[in-house]
Protein backbone atom coordinates (compact mmCIF):
# COMPACT_ATOMS: atom_id res chain seq x y z
CA UNK A 1 0.00 0.00 0.00
CA UNK A 2 0.91 3.68 -0.11
CA UNK A 3 1.76 3.86 3.42
CA UNK A 4 3.95 1.37 3.55
CA UNK A 5 5.92 2.87 0.33
CA UNK A 6 5.66 6.35 3.08
CA UNK A 7 7.12 4.16 5.69
CA UNK A 8 10.04 2.95 3.67
CA UNK A 9 10.87 6.13 2.38
CA UNK A 10 10.82 7.44 5.78
CA UNK A 11 13.31 4.50 6.63
CA UNK A 12 15.43 4.92 3.82
CA UNK A 13 15.91 8.97 4.52
CA UNK A 14 16.15 8.24 8.64
CA UNK A 15 17.47 4.65 9.01
CA UNK A 16 20.83 3.61 10.61
CA UNK A 17 23.79 2.96 8.28
CA UNK A 18 23.16 -0.82 7.95
CA UNK A 19 19.52 -0.85 6.84
CA UNK A 20 20.23 1.99 4.77
CA UNK A 21 22.46 -0.45 2.04
CA UNK A 22 19.72 -3.16 2.19
CA UNK A 23 16.55 -0.57 1.96
CA UNK A 24 18.54 1.29 -0.72
CA UNK A 25 18.70 -1.85 -3.57
CA UNK A 26 15.06 -1.89 -4.65
CA UNK A 27 14.24 -5.22 -6.22
CA UNK A 28 12.86 -4.11 -9.75
CA UNK A 29 10.08 -6.57 -9.05
CA UNK A 30 8.91 -4.42 -6.64
CA UNK A 31 8.97 -1.27 -7.77
CA UNK A 32 5.72 0.36 -9.48
CA UNK A 33 4.64 3.41 -10.88
CA UNK A 34 4.02 4.70 -7.32
CA UNK A 35 7.52 4.10 -6.26
CA UNK A 36 8.45 6.37 -9.51
CA UNK A 37 6.18 9.29 -8.16
CA UNK A 38 6.75 8.91 -4.15
CA UNK A 39 10.60 9.40 -5.63
CA UNK A 40 9.43 12.17 -8.11
CA UNK A 41 8.00 14.23 -5.24
CA UNK A 42 10.84 13.89 -2.88
CA UNK A 43 13.02 15.76 -5.50
CA UNK A 44 10.25 18.42 -5.85
CA UNK A 45 9.69 19.04 -2.57
CA UNK A 46 13.59 19.39 -2.08
CA UNK A 47 13.56 21.45 -5.48
CA UNK A 48 11.02 24.03 -3.51
CA UNK A 49 13.06 24.27 -0.24
CA UNK A 50 16.17 24.63 -1.79
CA UNK A 51 14.37 27.79 -4.18
CA UNK A 52 12.83 28.72 -0.61
CA UNK A 53 16.35 28.96 1.19
CA UNK A 54 17.63 30.90 -1.44
CA UNK A 55 15.14 33.94 -1.61
CA UNK A 56 15.29 33.81 2.45
CA UNK A 57 18.95 34.32 1.93
CA UNK A 58 18.37 37.33 -0.64
CA UNK A 59 15.98 38.78 1.92
CA UNK A 60 18.11 38.30 4.81
CA UNK A 61 20.97 39.74 3.14
CA UNK A 62 18.51 42.74 1.78
CA UNK A 63 17.56 43.12 5.16
CA UNK A 64 21.45 43.21 6.02
CA UNK A 65 22.54 46.30 3.52
CA UNK A 66 19.28 48.05 4.72
CA UNK A 67 20.15 47.74 8.36
CA UNK A 68 24.03 47.81 8.45
CA UNK A 69 24.53 50.51 6.11
CA UNK A 70 27.18 50.28 3.03
CA UNK A 71 30.13 50.09 5.32
CA UNK A 72 29.02 47.61 8.20
CA UNK A 73 27.92 45.62 5.44
CA UNK A 74 31.01 44.85 3.68
CA UNK A 75 32.21 43.21 6.63
CA UNK A 76 28.83 41.32 7.26
CA UNK A 77 28.83 39.77 3.77
CA UNK A 78 32.49 37.98 4.51
CA UNK A 79 31.06 36.50 8.10
CA UNK A 80 27.54 35.50 6.65
CA UNK A 81 29.38 34.04 3.72
CA UNK A 82 31.41 31.72 5.38
CA UNK A 83 29.18 29.65 7.68
CA UNK A 84 26.58 29.59 4.78
CA UNK A 85 29.12 28.53 2.42
CA UNK A 86 30.17 25.43 4.94
CA UNK A 87 26.46 24.50 5.59
CA UNK A 88 26.25 23.79 1.76
CA UNK A 89 28.96 21.77 1.95
CA UNK A 90 27.56 19.72 4.45
CA UNK A 91 24.03 19.34 3.65
CA UNK A 92 25.76 18.18 -0.26
CA UNK A 93 28.37 15.55 1.86
CA UNK A 94 25.58 13.56 3.57
CA UNK A 95 23.18 12.92 1.07
CA UNK A 96 25.23 12.59 -1.36
CA UNK A 97 25.74 8.76 -1.65
CA UNK A 98 22.50 7.59 -0.81
CA UNK A 99 20.88 10.11 -3.53
CA UNK A 100 23.34 8.87 -6.02
CA UNK A 101 22.31 5.42 -5.72
CA UNK A 102 18.26 5.94 -5.73
CA UNK A 103 19.07 7.65 -8.75
CA UNK A 104 20.23 4.98 -10.27
CA UNK A 105 17.66 2.76 -9.59
CA UNK A 106 14.59 4.78 -9.50
CA UNK A 107 13.75 6.53 -12.39
CA UNK A 108 11.87 9.53 -11.78
CA UNK A 109 9.06 11.66 -13.44
CA UNK A 110 8.40 15.28 -13.85
CA UNK A 111 6.30 16.71 -10.65
CA UNK A 112 4.62 19.58 -11.63
CA UNK A 113 3.85 22.22 -9.07
CA UNK A 114 1.04 24.10 -11.28
CA UNK A 115 -0.89 23.42 -13.96
CA UNK A 116 1.28 21.95 -17.79
CA UNK A 117 -0.18 24.82 -19.10
CA UNK A 118 1.36 27.34 -16.96
CA UNK A 119 4.67 25.78 -17.86
CA UNK A 120 4.67 25.56 -21.73
CA UNK A 121 2.85 29.51 -22.41
CA UNK A 122 -0.43 27.87 -22.67
CA UNK A 123 -0.08 25.44 -25.46
CA UNK A 124 -0.70 28.57 -27.33
CA UNK A 125 2.51 28.09 -29.49
CA UNK A 126 0.57 28.38 -32.66
CA UNK A 127 -3.41 28.40 -31.79
CA UNK A 128 -4.65 31.20 -29.82
CA UNK A 129 -7.99 31.00 -28.14
CA UNK A 130 -10.56 33.52 -28.22
CA UNK A 131 -13.82 33.23 -26.54
CA UNK A 132 -17.22 34.52 -28.39
CA UNK A 133 -19.25 36.38 -26.45
CA UNK A 134 -23.14 36.45 -26.57
CA UNK A 135 -24.06 40.34 -26.64
CA UNK A 136 -25.56 41.83 -23.84
CA UNK A 137 -29.14 41.79 -23.64
CA UNK A 138 -31.42 42.54 -21.29
CA UNK A 139 -30.58 43.92 -17.60
CA UNK A 140 -30.04 40.56 -15.82
CA UNK A 141 -27.06 40.52 -18.30
CA UNK A 142 -25.39 43.43 -17.03
CA UNK A 143 -24.34 41.31 -14.08
CA UNK A 144 -23.44 37.74 -15.87
CA UNK A 145 -19.94 37.28 -15.45
CA UNK A 146 -18.22 36.41 -18.91
CA UNK A 147 -18.27 32.74 -17.77
CA UNK A 148 -21.94 32.60 -18.70
CA UNK A 149 -21.65 34.68 -21.30
CA UNK A 150 -19.26 32.28 -23.25
CA UNK A 151 -20.96 30.72 -26.60
CA UNK A 152 -18.47 28.99 -27.91
CA UNK A 153 -14.14 29.57 -28.57
CA UNK A 154 -12.27 30.60 -31.89
CA UNK A 155 -9.00 29.14 -32.09
CA UNK A 156 -6.48 30.70 -34.87
CA UNK A 157 -3.13 32.80 -35.07
CA UNK A 158 -2.93 36.15 -36.75
CA UNK A 159 0.75 37.16 -38.03
CA UNK A 160 1.47 40.54 -40.14
CA UNK A 161 4.18 40.55 -42.49
CA UNK A 162 6.75 42.78 -43.93
CA UNK A 163 6.87 42.78 -47.40
CA UNK A 164 8.93 41.66 -49.16
CA UNK A 165 10.29 38.51 -46.37
CA UNK A 166 13.74 39.41 -45.60
CA UNK A 167 15.70 36.43 -48.06
CA UNK A 168 17.32 35.18 -44.87
CA UNK A 169 13.86 33.68 -43.36
CA UNK A 170 12.99 32.37 -47.06
CA UNK A 171 16.28 30.56 -46.95
CA UNK A 172 16.47 29.44 -43.30
CA UNK A 173 13.06 27.89 -42.64
CA UNK A 174 13.05 26.45 -46.46
CA UNK A 175 9.22 28.36 -46.20
CA UNK A 176 7.25 29.35 -49.18
CA UNK A 177 6.95 32.88 -47.96
CA UNK A 178 3.65 33.28 -49.27
CA UNK A 179 2.53 30.55 -46.67
CA UNK A 180 4.43 32.59 -44.18
CA UNK A 181 3.67 30.49 -40.59
CA UNK A 182 1.07 28.92 -41.94
CA UNK A 183 2.25 25.78 -43.17
CA UNK A 184 2.19 22.18 -42.05
CA UNK A 185 -0.97 23.14 -40.45
CA UNK A 186 -2.97 19.99 -39.64
CA UNK A 187 -6.15 19.34 -42.10
CA UNK A 188 -9.44 20.56 -40.74
CA UNK A 189 -11.01 17.12 -40.64
CA UNK A 190 -12.04 16.06 -37.43
CA UNK A 191 -10.06 13.64 -35.82
CA UNK A 192 -10.51 10.75 -33.28
CA UNK A 193 -8.46 10.70 -30.66
CA UNK A 194 -8.15 8.03 -27.48
CA UNK A 195 -7.67 10.14 -24.59
CA UNK A 196 -6.38 8.41 -20.81
CA UNK A 197 -7.05 10.36 -18.08
CA UNK A 198 -4.90 9.39 -14.70
CA UNK A 199 -5.68 10.38 -11.63
CA UNK A 200 -3.43 10.50 -8.76
CA UNK A 201 -4.83 12.10 -6.11
CA UNK A 202 -6.38 15.47 -4.66
CA UNK A 203 -4.62 17.59 -1.51
CA UNK A 204 -5.86 19.66 0.86
CA UNK A 205 -9.86 19.71 -0.36
CA UNK A 206 -12.76 21.85 0.82
CA UNK A 207 -14.34 20.32 3.28
CA UNK A 208 -18.18 19.93 2.01
CA UNK A 209 -19.47 17.80 5.23
CA UNK A 210 -20.36 18.71 9.12
CA UNK A 211 -17.57 17.22 10.19
CA UNK A 212 -14.79 18.97 8.48
CA UNK A 213 -14.74 16.59 6.45
CA UNK A 214 -15.61 15.05 2.68
CA UNK A 215 -16.47 11.98 0.88
CA UNK A 216 -14.23 12.70 -2.57
CA UNK A 217 -15.16 10.55 -5.80
CA UNK A 218 -14.35 11.65 -9.59
CA UNK A 219 -16.49 13.16 -11.82
CA UNK A 220 -15.52 13.52 -15.75
CA UNK A 221 -17.08 15.21 -18.58
CA UNK A 222 -15.72 14.94 -22.29
CA UNK A 223 -18.05 16.10 -24.96
CA UNK A 224 -21.21 13.60 -24.89
CA UNK A 225 -19.10 11.06 -22.15
CA UNK A 226 -19.94 11.84 -18.73
CA UNK A 227 -18.54 9.37 -15.91
CA UNK A 228 -19.29 9.83 -12.54
CA UNK A 229 -17.10 7.22 -10.57
CA UNK A 230 -19.96 7.64 -7.76
CA UNK A 231 -19.34 3.87 -5.99
CA UNK A 232 -15.66 4.70 -5.53
CA UNK A 233 -16.01 7.62 -3.40
CA UNK A 234 -13.17 7.65 -0.45
CA UNK A 235 -15.22 8.10 3.25
CA UNK A 236 -13.99 11.21 4.83
CA UNK A 237 -11.07 12.11 3.49
CA UNK A 238 -9.84 15.79 2.27
CA UNK A 239 -6.36 14.07 0.99
CA UNK A 240 -7.44 11.27 -1.10
CA UNK A 241 -5.47 9.07 -3.31
CA UNK A 242 -7.57 7.90 -6.42
CA UNK A 243 -4.92 5.96 -8.67
CA UNK A 244 -7.05 5.66 -11.17
CA UNK A 245 -7.26 5.84 -15.06
CA UNK A 246 -10.05 6.70 -17.14
CA UNK A 247 -10.20 5.97 -21.21
CA UNK A 248 -12.15 8.00 -23.05
CA UNK A 249 -12.66 8.08 -27.48
CA UNK A 250 -13.30 11.78 -28.69
CA UNK A 251 -13.60 13.87 -31.56
CA UNK A 252 -11.45 16.77 -32.38
CA UNK A 253 -12.37 19.90 -32.90
CA UNK A 254 -16.11 18.85 -31.36
CA UNK A 255 -15.49 17.30 -28.38
CA UNK A 256 -11.80 18.60 -26.57
CA UNK A 257 -12.37 20.76 -23.57
CA UNK A 258 -12.03 18.06 -20.69
CA UNK A 259 -13.44 18.71 -17.57
CA UNK A 260 -12.10 16.91 -14.18
CA UNK A 261 -14.29 17.31 -11.05
CA UNK A 262 -14.25 16.38 -7.67
CA UNK A 263 -17.41 15.55 -6.12
CA UNK A 264 -18.69 15.35 -2.65
CA UNK A 265 -21.14 11.96 -1.84
CA UNK A 266 -24.03 12.31 -0.02
CA UNK A 267 -26.18 9.71 1.20
CA UNK A 268 -29.12 12.16 0.98
CA UNK A 269 -29.80 14.84 -1.37
CA UNK A 270 -27.85 15.86 -4.66
CA UNK A 271 -24.04 15.43 -4.27
CA UNK A 272 -21.78 19.03 -4.44
CA UNK A 273 -19.46 19.87 -6.53
CA UNK A 274 -15.85 20.46 -4.45
CA UNK A 275 -14.28 22.30 -7.38
CA UNK A 276 -13.11 21.30 -11.14
CA UNK A 277 -10.84 21.94 -13.72
CA UNK A 278 -11.29 22.66 -17.35
CA UNK A 279 -8.17 21.04 -19.54
CA UNK A 280 -8.21 22.38 -23.53
CA UNK A 281 -6.86 18.72 -24.90
CA UNK A 282 -6.78 20.41 -28.67
CA UNK A 283 -4.28 22.72 -27.94
CA UNK A 284 -2.04 19.84 -26.50
CA UNK A 285 -2.79 17.75 -29.15
CA UNK A 286 -1.75 20.24 -31.65
CA UNK A 287 1.27 22.11 -29.82
CA UNK A 288 4.65 21.84 -31.35
CA UNK A 289 5.85 21.01 -27.50
CA UNK A 290 4.03 17.54 -28.07
CA UNK A 291 2.19 17.49 -25.11
CA UNK A 292 0.02 13.83 -26.31
CA UNK A 293 2.23 11.58 -23.72
CA UNK A 294 5.35 12.98 -21.78
CA UNK A 295 9.03 11.82 -23.24
CA UNK A 296 10.42 9.62 -20.29
CA UNK A 297 14.04 9.87 -19.28
CA UNK A 298 14.72 6.41 -19.69
CA UNK A 299 13.13 3.42 -22.88
CA UNK A 300 12.50 0.33 -21.63
CA UNK A 301 10.44 -2.27 -22.61
CA UNK A 302 9.79 -3.82 -19.20
CA UNK A 303 9.03 -3.05 -15.57
CA UNK A 304 7.38 -0.19 -13.60
CA UNK A 305 9.46 2.37 -16.35
CA UNK A 306 7.83 0.69 -19.89
CA UNK A 307 7.32 3.22 -22.69
CA UNK A 308 3.88 4.61 -22.73
CA UNK A 309 3.77 6.48 -25.48
CA UNK A 310 2.29 4.41 -28.72
CA UNK A 311 5.21 5.48 -30.61
CA UNK A 312 9.22 4.82 -29.94
CA UNK A 313 11.63 7.16 -29.22
CA UNK A 314 12.63 6.84 -33.11
CA UNK A 315 9.32 7.37 -35.10
CA UNK A 316 8.85 10.51 -32.80
CA UNK A 317 12.32 11.63 -33.85
CA UNK A 318 11.71 10.71 -37.40
CA UNK A 319 8.60 12.14 -37.59
CA UNK A 320 9.64 15.80 -35.47
CA UNK A 321 12.60 16.06 -38.42
CA UNK A 322 10.65 15.53 -41.16
CA UNK A 323 7.95 17.61 -40.39
CA UNK A 324 10.99 20.54 -38.73
CA UNK A 325 12.75 20.11 -42.19
CA UNK A 326 15.40 19.41 -39.75
CA UNK A 327 18.27 17.10 -41.74
CA UNK A 328 18.63 13.33 -40.02
CA UNK A 329 18.54 11.71 -37.89
CA UNK A 330 21.36 9.60 -39.07
CA UNK A 331 22.36 6.82 -36.60
CA UNK A 332 26.47 5.84 -37.18
CA UNK A 333 28.19 3.56 -35.64
CA UNK A 334 29.64 3.96 -32.08
CA UNK A 335 26.58 5.02 -29.87
CA UNK A 336 26.08 8.32 -32.09
CA UNK A 337 23.26 9.89 -33.96
CA UNK A 338 23.59 13.70 -36.02
CA UNK A 339 20.85 15.19 -36.43
CA UNK A 340 20.84 18.62 -38.24
CA UNK A 341 24.27 19.52 -37.12
CA UNK A 342 24.28 18.24 -33.45
CA UNK A 343 25.70 15.20 -32.19
CA UNK A 344 24.00 12.63 -29.51
CA UNK A 345 25.61 9.73 -28.34
CA UNK A 346 24.35 6.94 -25.94
CA UNK A 347 24.17 2.94 -25.66
CA UNK A 348 22.62 0.92 -28.10
CA UNK A 349 22.04 -1.92 -26.60
CA UNK A 350 18.44 -3.01 -24.81
CA UNK A 351 17.42 -5.87 -22.19
CA UNK A 352 14.32 -7.64 -22.99
CA UNK A 353 12.81 -9.88 -19.42
CA UNK A 354 14.69 -13.05 -20.34
CA UNK A 355 18.10 -10.33 -19.91
CA UNK A 356 18.77 -10.86 -23.82
CA UNK A 357 20.53 -8.27 -25.01
CA UNK A 358 19.29 -6.25 -28.24
CA UNK A 359 20.79 -3.89 -30.37
CA UNK A 360 18.53 -0.66 -30.76
CA UNK A 361 18.62 2.91 -31.59
CA UNK A 362 15.77 4.32 -29.47
CA UNK A 363 18.08 5.56 -26.85
CA UNK A 364 19.93 7.04 -28.75
CA UNK A 365 16.76 8.97 -30.72
CA UNK A 366 15.07 9.82 -26.56
CA UNK A 367 19.19 11.38 -26.25
CA UNK A 368 17.49 14.04 -28.73
CA UNK A 369 14.58 14.28 -28.12
CA UNK A 370 15.30 15.13 -24.30
CA UNK A 371 17.09 17.52 -25.70
CA UNK A 372 14.94 19.37 -28.71
CA UNK A 373 14.92 22.84 -27.24
CA UNK A 374 19.02 22.46 -28.44
CA UNK A 375 17.96 21.38 -32.65
CA UNK A 376 18.49 25.07 -34.52
CA UNK A 377 14.92 26.14 -35.69
CA UNK A 378 12.78 23.21 -35.48
CA UNK A 379 13.74 22.75 -31.52
CA UNK A 380 11.65 23.00 -28.56
CA UNK A 381 11.46 22.05 -25.29
CA UNK A 382 9.43 18.78 -25.33
CA UNK A 383 6.95 17.71 -22.30
CA UNK A 384 8.34 15.38 -20.49
CA UNK A 385 6.54 12.12 -18.70
CA UNK A 386 4.90 14.24 -16.04
CA UNK A 387 2.01 14.50 -13.03
CA UNK A 388 0.36 18.33 -13.26
CA UNK A 389 -1.32 19.66 -10.37
CA UNK A 390 -3.88 21.42 -11.50
CA UNK A 391 -6.43 24.53 -9.07
CA UNK A 392 -9.84 23.04 -7.96
CA UNK A 393 -12.32 25.93 -8.79
CA UNK A 394 -16.03 26.26 -7.62
CA UNK A 395 -18.32 28.47 -10.08
CA UNK A 396 -19.99 29.45 -6.57
CA UNK A 397 -16.77 30.82 -4.99
CA UNK A 398 -14.68 32.07 -8.00
CA UNK A 399 -10.92 32.73 -7.76
CA UNK A 400 -10.82 30.55 -4.25
CA UNK A 401 -9.00 27.20 -4.77
CA UNK A 402 -11.10 24.39 -3.30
Amino acid sequence: SEEEKEKKKKKKKGGGGGEETEEEEPDESMLDWWSKYFASIETMKEQLRQQEAAAAEAEEKDEMEIAEGSKGHAKNKEKSKAPKDDKKKKQQSVPELPEKKNKQKIDELKVFNKELEAEFDNFEDWLHTFNLLRGKIGDNDDNATEEERIVGRFKGSMCVYKVPLPDDITKEAGYDPNFGMFQGIPSNDPINVLVRVYIVRATDLHPADINGKADPYIAIKLGKTDIKDKENYISKQLNPVFGKSFDIEATFPMESMLTVAVYDWDLVGTDDLIGETKIDLENRYYSKHRATCGVSQTYSIHGYNTWRDPMKPSQILSKLCKEGKVDGPHFGPGGRVKVANRVFTGPTEIEDENGQKKQTDEHLALAVLRHWEDIPWAGCKLVPEHVETRPLLNPDKPGIEQ
